[in-house]
């Protein structure tokens, strides 16, 4: 049982020095895109309740600035394009009144024509003179002028109050879109979160002043993170796009712990050593720059040391 015990401890110890001894092929330290969300809107934070560490979905309202100033514009316009369609005419009560005379008119025409072909009958028979006639002519021509000019009238009435309400509609229209412009600047203070991620630095509080542009907080997607790594000029030919590789982080003093992570971009321009990157050639000083996406279970940070182990 001794001897077991004992072979079990030689075993450990062996694999331990054979994990620290590994030859990598590259190292780096983990980043990811990190999204400073700025006030779009002048005003007092009157709630921002959000702290570092939180995680927020995308779209979700962490936040809003005073925006009363705004609304009372708002609501002002408002009031504006409801009195000016109280000032707007109907133009058909009025024409409606004409069109009544004209019907009249239509009516007496038409008995005078009726009493014009009596007439005339008469005249035939020696019954009426022919000054009766030419006046029953006068009448009707008299008549048929005003039905004209009724007619006139009604097209007149029409073209006036259209006139009149396109002057007025013409405030609503700018009116509204001054409206719109309102509700746009009420919306932005408004603070939605642009993507789903965790808060890493918060730069303001909630009663501070905002002010368009100003940096209210900074936040990143940690559930995948990219390892920026550099290599050398004759490593190149060892990696491609899309290539599965092994990256390795310290679990401790003694082991490391393992992820998979895949290469999506290689740099297409060398550059010189950085002085806190080391390489598996180190006499080399122009290096090539990759990113490897791993995805992180929870233990990996932002600015964690990583090494890279392309093949076996």
């Amino acid at each position: 049982m001794k001897s077991l015990s004992y072979l079990m401890a030689l075993l450990t110890v062996i694999l331990f020095s054979c994990n620290r001894k590994m030859q990598f092929d590259a190292s780096g330290n983990f980043e990811a895109d990190e999204v400073i969300v700025s006030a779009e809107q002048n005003g007092r934070l009157i709630s921002f309740p959000i702290r570092e560490g939180d995680s927020l979905n995308q779209g979700e309202i962490v936040g809003q600035i005073d925006v009363n100033n705004l609304l009372l514009q708002k609501q002002q316009n408002q009031a504006s394009i409801k009195a000016l369609q109280e000032r707007t005419s109907d133009p058909m009560p009025q024409v409606e009144f004409v069109k009544r005379q004209l019907a009249v008119q239509h009516s007496q025409l038409e008995n005078l024509q009726r009493e014009r072909v009596r007439t005339e009958n008469l005249v035939k028979a020696d019954a009426a003179t022919s000054k009766q006639l030419d006046d029953m002519d006068a009448q009707i021509d008299q008549l048929q002028k005003q039905i004209l000019a009724t007619q006139q009238q009604i097209k007149l009435d029409h073209s006036n109050i259209a006139t009149q309400n396109r002057s007025v509609m013409s405030e609503k229209g700018a009116l509204e879109k001054g409206t719109a412009v309102l509700q746009d600047q009420i919306n932005r203070g408004k603070i939605a979160n642009p993507i789903k991620g965790v808060v890493l630095t918060r730069y303001a509080l909630e009663g501070e002043l905002a002010t368009n542009g100003r940096a209210l907080y900074k936040i990143a997607n940690i559930d995948t993170l990219t390892l920026r790594a550099y290599v050398t000029g004759d490593q190149l030919s060892q990696i491609r796009l899309g290539q599965q590789v092994r990256v390795f982080t310290d679990n401790g003093a003694k082991s490391y712990r393992e992820y998979q992570g895949t290469i999506y971009w290689i740099s297409d321009k060398s550059e010189f050593t950085p002085k806190t990157i080391q390489t598996r050639n180190e006499r080399a000083n122009l290096v090539y720059a990759i990113r490897i996406r791993v995805k992180n279970d929870g233990l990996l940070k932002l600015g964690m040391y990583a090494e890279v182990k392309f093949k076996e």
